[in-house]
């Protein structure tokens, strides 16, 4: 059973070090453990740092393309490299790294596909009140969406299996977290919360520059995930809503039609008419992109098939 490591860095030449000691050498169950450090263009000396303490796995690029970006090319580096299971971890020594055998242990027991580590947010000294109730509001929107029990969506702490790593993908440039989520059930994957443990930070997060700007992309994020992967019931709350608008504003307009009322409201009848031919053209857009879902699906499982192939 083989591990892998994988770092996401983008300028870390301070913590990294840190974070690479404090990495465990053994795991029960592990057979081999190897590191990874995908490297996002950084201008320091991240990679040289890297190199110097024997990372197994390098993957660089010549330009800074953001987090999802190089999630992904860490991913696909380590599925080439053979690992059975994938842990991410942070290089700002963010997550204790002492709990990366309660992230595997789950797979390793077939309990789980990916298994997320759940920090205590009420407890960390760094977090605002405000970012603290905005972390608990965020978790819970996406457990109502994703109909899973992830207690902390946006920590970046996780331990995929194999099968996970060849399913999941990312369209996001912003961030992986959220939308690995939402796919999880949709899927046919298994998701679970573990607690773990934090350290202090060495730096600023440069993921949550602005709080509002933070909102507002992962909002987007969880917007276009419930589209693409529940497009049919999303056009049919909001067709469902316009027509069922329209439909009493006709009621209204034939109960005071029929109470000799109804001459001085034609203009809602004519809105009202408006509103259930848009409600209803909406219901059929549900329906068109439900079938484009399926078929997303049937590609989806095609490219599941050629990546595993890809990577015998």
């Amino acid at each position: 059973m083989k591990l892998i490591i994988q770092i996401p860095c983008y300028n870390e030449e301070i913590s990294l070090p840190v974070t690479l000691s404090k990495l465990p050498q053994k795991i029960k169950g592990i057979d081999e453990i190897e590191v990874l450090v995908s490297d996002d263009g950084s201008t320091d000396r991240t990679v040289e740092i890297a190199k110097e303490y024997g990372v197994n796995h390098i993957v660089t690029t010549t330009h800074h393309r953001g987090l999802a970006r190089t999630f992904v090319a860490g991913i696909q580096k380590a599925l080439e490299e053979g690992a059975d299971i994938i842990v991410n971890t942070d290089a700002d020594n963010q997550y204790n790294a002492e709990d990366i055998e309660k992230l595997v242990q789950p797979i390793l027991e077939k309990k789980a596909d990916i298994v997320i580590g759940a920090r205590p947010i009420t407890k960390i000294k760094e977090f605002s009140l405000f970012k603290k109730l905005l972390q608990k509001i965020g978790s819970r929107i996406v457990r109502l969406l994703s109909s899973t029990a992830t207690e902390d969506a946006p920590s970046g702490f996780r331990a995929f299996s194999r099968e996970a790593a060849l399913s999941i993908n990312v369209f996001d440039n912003y961030t992986y977290t959220i939308e690995t989520v939402i796919q999880s059930k949709i899927k046919g994957l298994h998701i679970i919360s573990v607690p773990i443990r934090v350290n202090s930070c060495y730096r600023k997060s440069r993921l949550v520059k602005n709080i509002f700007t933070y909102i507002q992309k992962n909002s987007f994020t969880i917007l276009r995930m419930f589209i693409i992967y529940r497009p049919f019931r999303f056009f049919a709350l909001i067709g469902g809503s316009i027509f069922l608008t329209g439909f009493i504003l006709v009621a209204r307009f034939l109960f005071l039609y029929f109470l000799d009322e109804g001459n001085g409201h034609v203009q809602s009848l004519i809105i009202s008419s408006m509103l259930v031919i848009t409600g209803f053209q909406t219901f059929l857009f549900g329906i068109i992109a439900d079938l484009m879902a399926i078929n997303r699906k049937l590609l989806e499982d095609i490219q599941v098939r050629t990546k595993k192939l890809e990577n015998k």
